[in-house]
């Protein structure tokens, strides 16, 4: 064996999560409480949603494609409380306002919500069309407004608290080439968390961010899904196997798992996480910090998705 080996041999990375059922908040602690998951039909979303649902959540899952809807509300409903499946558009406030209004008639107003619902692609920014640019931040960033507003509507006329949970992106801090769009928007939302949570604090409403790193789903863009699929030797990497595939490629030297994000969801609204708010938790093993000692050469995004040359 060479030093190189031994030295490799010796990294074991970030030990693998807890299983899957398993949580470390109180049994019931969500009893009596509805949460609404937007996007909550596949992947992320319905992963945050399933570790609610365990804790005694009744949920409401909103997602502008009723054929996942469906699956996923029969999926959920195994674990516990109630499961209300509402398509919708949150880019059109008027279905906003009828999902809440679905949610109130079928488990009482949520007193959770989790702005899951985005849109994303790759592309370069001189290809990206006017059409493109507004699908994505309309629901990612103009989506998730008219969600929080209509929640915080809610709650400020009934005098009672409630917590709002966006999902965001760790390039809201950094940009992300090729992802112009979805970069913009998701430093837009994180913003929005900063700001609301100052404005509505007095009513007792948080306002907080979590940001997922890696977590291999069924709902994950096509440019991730490929390279998955390039790096990795099983089809589906696992958090439980440190250096697999894409795995060796992170600071923890795994993925990340979907219930991971589900318990810091789950604790980011929980009665132990009342003085916290504004804040953004990111869940990624360190990823989005990791620095080379050494820069690597730099190919233009045009070439890392395989286009030519841009024609006007």
């Amino acid at each position: 064996m060479t030093d190189d080996d031994a030295n490799e041999a010796a990294l074991p990375g970030l030990p693998a999560p807890a299983p899957l059922g398993t949580s470390a908040l109180p049994e019931g602690t969500y009893d009596g409480v509805t949460v609404l998951v937007t996007g909550g039909g596949t992947g992320l979303g319905k992963a945050i949603a399933a570790e609610f649902a365990r804790l005694g959540a009744d949920l409401v899952i909103a997602s502008r494609k009723e054929e996942r809807l469906k699956a996923a509300r029969d999926e959920l409903a195994v674990l516990g409380g109630r499961v209300t499946a509402v398509p919708c558009d949150i880019r059109d406030p008027e279905r906003v306002a009828e999902v809440f209004d679905a949610a109130r008639e079928a488990c009482g107003l949520p007193g959770v919500l989790v702005n899951n619902a985005a849109a994303n692609f790759p592309v370069p920014a001189e290809d990206m069309s006017p059409n493109a640019w507004r699908a994505v931040v309309d629901i990612t960033l103009t989506g998730t407004f008219f969600m929080t507003r209509e929640f915080a509507r809610r709650h400020l006329a009934a005098g009672t608290p409630g917590s709002v949970i966006n999902i965001g992106a760790s390039y809201a801090w950094t940009g992300g080439p090729g992802f112009a769009h979805s970069a913009a928007a998701k430093a837009g939302v994180r913003s929005l968390v900063e700001s609301l949570a100052v404005e509505w604090g007095p009513y007792g409403i948080q306002v907080n961010g979590l940001v997922p790193g890696l977590m291999p789903h069924e709902d994950m863009t096509a440019d991730i899904r490929g390279n998955l699929d390039r790096a990795a030797p099983a089809p589906e990497p696992s958090p439980d196997e440190p250096r697999q595939g894409l795995g060796s490629r992170q600071p923890a030297l795994r993925v990340g798992a979907p219930r991971e994000l589900g318990w810091a969801a789950t604790f980011l609204a929980s009665p132990y996480a009342r003085f916290i708010t504004g804040h953004t938790l990111v869940v990624d093993g360190a990823n989005w910090q990791r620095r080379s000692l050494v820069s690597p050469e730099v190919m233009p995004i045009r070439e890392q998705m395989g286009r030519g040359p841009f024609e006007a």
